[in-house]
């Protein structure tokens, strides 16, 4: 009977992707069906605690946090959660073998957005590897059910994408980390001067970056290239409407992509998969 349970289980890491990420969720259903509900399960996950983080405001954020990694440990160890998104999870990095370690650095992350940090160079680095590339990583250790040779040879890539994919967040997200949430990413900026500059820098260090991911990209297993590059195209759209704003712009209004616009990249998307890497 926990079967049902697990289905359920699935069905609500599903749900939760469909409500918070348009982008994810078109992502995850270019995937070939035998792995689409581990890449759910991983991002229903990762949705909680950055709910936490971000948004119970008025709640003990550090005993969420830490309950949430009690729990995380616990339910891996029995192989079940009562919490839906929880066991689905448990299930995937038992069931694809997913490093342990990678949690771990997934959830400092988070335990970092909970204090006042004055990010440098190292702790930008430290920042983005938790946060973002070890999601990723997660990820390929599904796309590549245990490959280990292969995820070798891919991590770098992997990383890269996942580090491009959170700036470009980071910029988008500039008004609410800057003006509600009180946080500063960036290192070494002052967010008083910001400008045209210090945003195309940044910028330059995202276009490396997707240049150096869309490598890895082309070397996935057919079950998950076109869904990673589906994604990748829908950031690489928002990336783009960042550099035609201006720093002004950005940092008092959050840039949206329209799910009109979406659906056009999706199908451009389609034709250059079809056409450039089959």
């Amino acid at each position: 009977m926990k079967q049902l349970f697990d289905e359920l289980s699935f069905s609500v890491s599903k749900m939760t992707t469909n409500t918070y990420s348009t982008s994810f969720s078109l992502g995850i259903l270019a995937l070939k069906p035998t792995i689409r509900s581990a890449v759910y399960a991983i991002y229903g996950y990762v949705r909680l605690a950055d709910e936490i983080v971000d948004s119970f405001h008025g709640y003990d954020k550090h005993r969420l946090l830490r309950r949430l990694r009690i729990e995380t440990d616990e339910a891996i160890q029995e192989g079940i959660s009562l919490n839906p998104i929880m066991n689905a999870f448990q299930a995937t990095v038992n069931n694809f073998k997913i490093d342990r370690e990678l949690i771990e650095q997934f959830l400092h992350s988070m335990e970092m957005d909970l204090a006042k940090i004055d990010y440098n160079s190292d702790l930008y680095k430290e920042y983005i590897h938790g946060s973002a590339e070890v999601v990723g990583l997660m990820c390929l250790q599904v796309f590549l059910d245990g490959d280990r040779e292969k995820f070798a040879e891919l991590k770098p890539y992997a990383m890269k994408l996942g580090s491009a994919f959170q700036k470009i967040n980071f910029l988008r997200d500039l008004k609410d980390d800057y003006h509600v949430l009180g946080r500063t990413y960036f290192p070494n900026i002052d967010m008083a001067t910001f400008d045209n500059a210090v945003k195309q820098q940044i910028e330059q260090e995202i276009g490396e970056e997707f240049r150096q991911a869309l490598i890895g990209i082309k070397k996935l297993p057919s079950s998950s290239i076109f869904g990673v590059y589906l994604a990748y195209k829908y950031y690489l759209s928002l990336f783009y409407k960042i550099k035609r704003k201006s720093s002004k712009d950005i940092i008092n209004n959050r840039v949206r992509v329209a799910n009109t616009e979406k659906a056009y990249v999706a199908f451009k998307s389609y034709v250059r998969y079809k056409t450039a890497f089959l």
